[in-house]
């Protein structure tokens, strides 16, 4: 990645948060609180503080701006609710001049200084590190029911037909993963602890759904009382349906909402239809797009009901990828350019409207539709290190999500797109419904078509 390609993201990266900040009252930046949120401004000051801290501390030994502001902007010495005390941050004008004082400090040294593999590493990891950030933005205005952001226009660039049923995916030795050591590590191999080090694995021949759960499908499963079936559910998904929420932000409510879980979370049955909040809008649910905001335990209970499992993450990975041991690398469906609007739904524009059968430039190798964007697609697997890793310069980007949280794969609507590829691997809690996640299905192992060809 040369320099001007990195001042491109980075400008790029500092004009979307801005933006983001910018385009609320000063009034709304004070969100309720949300224990999958932060504040914006907080955000806004985070990522330049990961800056300082990652980029000129460990390549020029400077210290911060503001070393009274250290640990308030270190998510890791904050409680989060105290990130919504005003009274311990700066208003939003003093932030923003923070902020670009960052961003221009940044740009300057990327113009003047020399492109060293360890600057160029550093700066993209703090690049996308912004990006995570610009993502929890966007979803913390669907949070708390805030009117889209600006660039969200729900656009279908790329209309398909109907893509329905099973690809075969055939037994063999599969390559998961990224390199753990490379010479490209800063280029080309560039990826996060927990993708690394590559190995290959041996699968058994799978089916898996070539279009993600839509509504429709979803809605069935609704209908025919899904959430009133205990039968369906695991152990865990039983505990998570008998827990009383608050769903007060859901609907617009200033009293307490509490209630069990009946249906997806942005979801309601209101005058004779199903109709679902995108953002401040309730509209009626569109039953050809991917059902969204579901956690684990839904996904998994509509699969038994379905008759169906999910993926484990690396039958996952082999259909979006289909990356063999000796042959050219693949690091998304397509191939090695990068995405696109005509391949996948990413950057908070279309948000996860269109149907899942759209897209179809961004097939996998084996016919797998929408395996970047659109949904973080649940997996059956715990989140755990693949064995040789090795921490990474930021020794929390992984370490504390292993054990207890599940792999979602593909990347969602609000993800940026320059920060995705297929063997990327992101970790929610199995309870998590305020982010984007979805689901698609394999067949059960005795229904798999092993006497298919190629199976």
């Amino acid at each position: 990645m040369a320099k001007s390609e990195l001042l491109e993201q980075l400008e790029w990266t500092r004009k979307r948060t801005e933006t983001l900040v910018c385009s609320l009252p000063e009034t709304a930046l004070d969100v309720p609180y949300h224990p999958g949120v932060n504040p914006p401004l907080w955000e806004m000051g985070h990522a330049a503080f990961f800056y300082e801290v990652f980029v000129f501390n460990l390549l020029d030994g400077t210290p911060s701006h503001d070393p009274a502001m250290d640990d308030l902007w270190d998510s890791f010495h904050i409680e989060h609710r105290d990130r919504w005390n005003r009274e311990l941050f700066p208003g939003r004008q003093k932030t923003l001049d923070y902020f670009n004082l960052i961003y221009d400090r940044v740009a300057e040294r990327i113009e003047k200084q020399p492109l060293t593999d360890q600057a160029r590493y550093l700066y993209r990891y703090a690049i996308y590190h912004q990006n995570m950030h610009i993502e929890s933005m966007i979803w913390c205005r669907q949070t708390v029911g805030y009117p889209a952001p600006p660039g969200t226009d729900f656009y279908r660039p790329a209309p398909g037909d109907s893509h329905q049923g099973d690809a075969c995916v055939p037994a063999g030795e599969w390559l998961i993963g990224m390199p753990g050591e490379s010479g490209q590590y800063a280029s080309d191999d560039f990826a996060f602890d927990n993708e690394k080090p590559w190995f290959t694995v041996k699968l058994e021949s799978f089916a898996i759904s070539k279009c993600l759960v839509s509504n429709r499908e979803f809605m069935q499963f609704v209908e025919d009382g899904g959430y009133r079936r205990p039968e369906l559910w695991s152990f865990g998904g039983r505990k998570w349906l008998q827990t009383e929420t608050d769903v007060a932000l859901v609907h617009g409510s200033d009293e307490p909402f509490i209630r069990t879980p009946r249906h997806p979370l942005y979801w309601r049955w209101h005058d004779e239809q199903w109709q679902e909040r995108v953002f401040d809008r309730w509209q009626p649910l569109n039953p050809d797009a991917p059902v969204t905001h579901v956690t684990f335990w839904e996904a998994e209970a509509w699969c038994r009901w379905a008759g169906r499992r999910l993926p484990t993450e690396f039958e996952w990975e082999v259909a979006a990828l289909g990356n063999r041991p000796g042959k050219p690398f693949r690091r998304f469906p397509w191939g090695n350019t990068a995405p696109d609007e005509q391949r996948a739904d990413l950057n908070g524009r279309a948000m996860a409207q269109n149907p899942v059968f759209d897209f179809p430039a961004g097939d996998s190798p084996f016919g797998c539709r929408q395996m970047t964007g659109t949904v973080w697609q649940w997996t059956s697997s715990q989140f755990f290190p693949y064995d040789g890793f090795r921490v990474d310069m930021y020794p929390f980007m992984s370490t504390l999500q292993f054990g207890d949280h599940k792999v979602t794969r593909g990347g969602g609507c609000a993800t940026s797109s320059c920060l995705i590829r297929g063997t990327y691997r992101q970790a929610y809690l199995p309870v998590r419904n305020d982010v984007y996640t979805g689901f698609r299905t394999c067949a059960l192992d005795e229904e798999s078509p092993r006497g298919r060809p190629g199976c």
